[in-house]
């Protein structure tokens, strides 16, 4: 799904030459830096960093990783990713999977005044609270956040900044698939959006890596209009991967006056929206 020599190769293609001291006077035939200055730069062999790029090198020390970040002037998502990418063949981990546990519900319950949901390294929704199934329109779990953003959503408009929500998802979706290089339903998630979605396409050739851990959120919701969220990201203090996303309004807002009549909308409960306590089962 990702690689280090695919990833070496986006990264260099980004870096201005000038920005890295090198003269840039006359034609170059290559975007970004050539092979040679990095090597240069990076204090390798020419002949080494090329095997990199061809993926024929293995197992580069952790000195070359730090000096080749530094050239290529990542930022420290990327420059753990790269660290990543470059001990996957030593392991190959699926994502974690599994039940919720009942007391993460039991939170979910507690949080009532904003939309609330649980998600997995694969974006999906494992459970969400009433106001998330009302946000979303969608039962939960039965939601994949990717798939509702690149092939449901995307020309009926509940993302208010769709195209930055699509920039998000590759970049969470890159970073888990140098996470986990072994799992069969990320892998199948990842073609499935290629197939659906051109954009999905040019963003993924591009391998940004992205780790958001708060942000606005905006959604055009059909019934109560513009609601301008907050987004904190809680990563579970295990070895899951999942997260609790809470998305919050400010007080004495009109997001915060939407909420509670989107709350009100559906005080009866219903039939349509499963409970909370309903998960994905493995």
């Amino acid at each position: 799904m990702d690689d280090l020599a695919g990833f070496l190769r986006t990264r260099r293609a980004r870096v201005d030459p000038a920005a890295a001291g090198i003269p840039t006077g006359g034609r170059r035939r290559v975007k970004g830096m050539r092979r040679e200055e990095v090597a240069h730069l990076s204090g390798v062999s020419v002949d080494y960093y090329v095997r990199l790029e061809q993926g024929r090198a293995t197992q580069p020390s952790e000195q070359v990783l730090d000096a080749l970040a530094r050239v290529l002037d990542l930022d420290e998502t990327e420059r753990g990713h790269l660290h990543r990418l470059a001990r996957q063949r030593r392991r190959r981990r699926k994502a974690p999977g599994g039940r919720v546990r009942p007391e993460l519900l039991r939170v979910l319950d507690l949080v009532a005044g904003a939309p609330a949901l649980l998600v997995d390294p694969r974006l999906d929704v494992l459970a969400g609270n009433r106001l998330a199934v009302l946000l979303f329109g969608h039962p939960m779990p039965g939601l994949n956040i990717a798939r509702h953003i690149f092939l449901e959503e995307a020309e009926r408009g509940l993302y208010a900044d769709w195209e930055d929500c699509t920039l998000d998802v590759v970049g969470h979706l890159r970073l888990a698939a140098g996470k986990y290089p072994g799992d069969p339903r990320l892998a199948s998630l990842i073609g499935e959006l290629a197939m659906g979605s051109e954009r999905f396409r040019r963003l993924w050739a591009r391998a940004d890596v992205r780790a958001r851990t708060h942000g606005r959120k905006a959604y055009r919701h059909p019934l109560v209009g513009l609601l301008d969220l907050h987004q904190e990201n809680f990563a579970l203090p295990d070895e899951s991967g999942v997260e609790l996303l809470v998305l919050s309004a400010a007080p004495g807002s009109p997001t915060e006056d939407g909420l509670r009549l989107l709350a009100g909308l559906d005080a009866d409960g219903g039939d349509a929206h499963p409970p909370v306590s309903e998960q994905i089962r493995e």
